[in-house]
């Protein structure tokens, strides 16, 4: 695959960190090299040495034009605008070893950082990936399971008038066996239940204001409650159901529970690293430092459950 001459920006703290990184790979074209992996493809040459499938994903992820583990087409035309880019590093790397730049003190300290990140990276995803499997997210998944404390969840549906009377003729309707989802339709001036019914969902009484949850605290399924006052007029509900809330499922826990088993590896990896070794800060610091964990990362998985869904929003509108 012959690269197009054209002028292209390229964004220069990726050719620095590229080129870096292609150093030590230049000057050594020629012969036939094994693929990096067994699949792999080698989609252009530089001067005899192979650009792999590979290296064009590993650019288009570091620039986050894909996400890690996305797949990326090599017909597509993001594939081959970041093949080109991969392509004038290599060729800016050659350039620089023929001007010697990487014999330069201050090169190969970048160098000698730079490599120290990729191998620290392939540790860290080498780690994980044996680590952070399908059964032991299934495994914290079941344990924390068992350790959330459920509340009650209530199926309401709702119709909201201006008027107390308003409310009082619709409570009639509703006893004289008028379909509540449509008055909801007719009568309700709630615009975002009246479209379906009057329809709540399910939630918790805790996140209702509390008007609401005064009326529904011993309402049962099936009774009509109110009318009441609320914010913007007048309630009158109908209780659907009451069922034990239900727990957030595997697949929409398992991105925060990967999280939190990632960076409980790294965690455990640094210190078991550090304990090892002996590290000497030569400079003072005003405050010592402490590893962050991502905000949504559990501090205790034996204390913190999956969190769920947030809850519907308050029914009523001005």
């Amino acid at each position: 695959m012959a690269a197009t001459s054209r002028f292209r920006p390229v964004p220069i703290a990726v050719l620095l960190v590229a080129a870096a990184l292609s150093l030590s790979a230049c000057g050594k074209g020629g012969g036939t090299q094994p693929a990096p992996a067994r699949g792999d493809q080698a989609v252009a040459k530089v001067d005899g040495a192979s650009i792999w499938a590979s290296d064009v994903k590993r650019e288009a992820v570091a620039q986050g034009l894909i996400g890690e583990g996305e797949p990326l087409d090599v017909s597509s035309d993001l594939f081959r605008r970041v093949l080109d880019e991969v392509v004038d590093q290599r060729l800016l790397a050659a350039e620089a070893v023929k001007r010697k730049l990487d014999k330069d003190p201050a090169a190969q300290r970048r160098l000698a950082a730079a490599r120290d990140r990729v191998l620290g990276d392939m540790l860290v995803e080498s780690t994980v990936a044996d680590a952070v499997n399908d059964n032991a997210v299934r495994s914290l998944y079941q344990e924390q399971l068992k350790l959330a404390k459920r509340s009650e969840e209530i199926h309401a549906r709702q119709i909201v008038t201006a008027t107390a009377p308003e409310a009082e003729a619709v409570k009639k309707l509703l006893t004289s066996g008028a379909a509540f989802d449509r008055l909801a339709l007719e009568k309700s001036i709630d615009p975002a239940t009246r479209f379906n019914g009057g329809d709540l969902g399910y939630f918790t009484i805790d996140v209702m204001p509390e008007a609401y949850a005064a009326a529904l605290k011993v309402a049962k399924p099936g009774q009509i409650v109110g009318p009441f006052a609320v914010e913007g007029g007048f309630a009158i509900l109908k209780v659907e159901d009451r069922r034990e809330e239900q727990p957030i499922a595997l697949d929409a826990a398992r991105p925060q529970i990967v999280r939190f088993l990632t960076y409980d590896q790294i965690r455990d990896l640094l210190e078991k690293l550090r304990s090892h070794a002996k590290v000497e800060v030569m400079v003072k610091s005003d405050s010592p430092s402490k590893a962050v964990p991502p905000a949504d990362a559990p501090q205790n998985a034996a204390k913190t459950p999956p969190t769920a869904p947030p809850p519907p929003a308050q029914p009523v509108r001005k």
